[in-house]
C-alpha cells in the first residue's frame, strides 16, 4: 500500500515536471516568435524607406545636380540595407543611410525651389514618418528582445532554454556617431 502510494506520488511529480517542460518550452518558443516578428516589423520600415528613396534621390538630382557625391552616398548607403542579412548588418547599414539622409535634407535647404516643390515635400515627410516608424518600432524590438534574453536566462527556464537550443538575441543600437552629441553653432 504505502509503495502504491509512493510510486503514484513519483508518478505525479514525473508528470508535474514533463508537463512543466512543455509549458516553459511553448512560452520561449513564443517568445522567440515575438522577437522575429519585431524584427520583421523593422525590416518593413526599412524596405519601405528604401522604396522612397529613389524617387527621393531622382527629385534631389533635377534641382541640385552638381551634389553628385552625396547622392552616390544616399544610393550606396540604400543599397548597402538591401544587401545586409542579419539584425546587426542591417542596423549598421540602416543608420549610415539615416545619417546620409540627414545630410540630403541638410543641402536641401540651400535650394528655396527644391524645398518648395510638393514632390519634395511629400517625399520628405514620408520618409520623416518612415523614420519615426522606424524608431518606434526599434524601441519595440528592443523591448521584445530584453524580455525574451530575460526568459532564456532566469531559472527555471534557463534549463529549458539551453536544451531547447534558445540562444541570445542581439539589440538594436545605436552608432557611436548617433550617441555624439550635434554641435549646435550660431555663428
Amino acid at each position: 500500500m504505502i509503495g502504491m502510494l509512493i510510486g503514484f506520488i513519483i508518478l505525479l511529480l514525473i508528470v508535474g515536471i514533463v508537463i512543466a517542460f512543455v509549458v516553459m518550452y511553448n512560452n520561449l518558443v513564443k517568445a522567440r516568435n515575438f522577437v522575429e516578428n519585431a524584427w520583421a516589423q523593422i525590416d518593413v520600415q526599412l524596405k519601405r524607406r528604401s522604396d522612397l528613396i529613389p524617387n527621393l534621390v531622382e527629385t534631389v538630382k533635377g534641382y541640385a545636380g552638381h551634389e553628385k557625391q552625396l547622392l552616390e552616398n544616399v544610393t550606396a548607403a540604400r543599397s548597402a540595407v538591401m544587401k545586409a542579412t542579419t539584425p546587426h548588418e542591417k542596423a549598421e547599414a540602416s543608420n549610415m543611410l539615416s545619417s546620409t539622409l540627414k545630410s540630403l535634407f541638410a543641402v536641401a535647404e540651400n535650394y528655396p525651389a527644391l524645398k518648395a516643390n510638393e514632390n519634395f515635400r511629400d517625399l520628405q515627410n514620408q520618409l520623416t514618418e518612415t523614420e519615426n516608424k522606424i524608431a518606434y518600432t526599434r524601441q519595440f524590438y528592443n523591448d521584445t528582445v530584453t524580455k525574451y534574453n530575460n526568459t532564456i536566462q532566469t531559472i527555471p527556464t534557463n534549463i529549458v532554454a539551453k536544451l531547447g537550443g534558445f540562444t541570445k538575441k542581439e539589440l538594436f543600437e545605436a552608432t557611436d556617431a548617433e550617441k555624439s552629441v550635434p554641435k549646435v553653432s550660431f555663428s
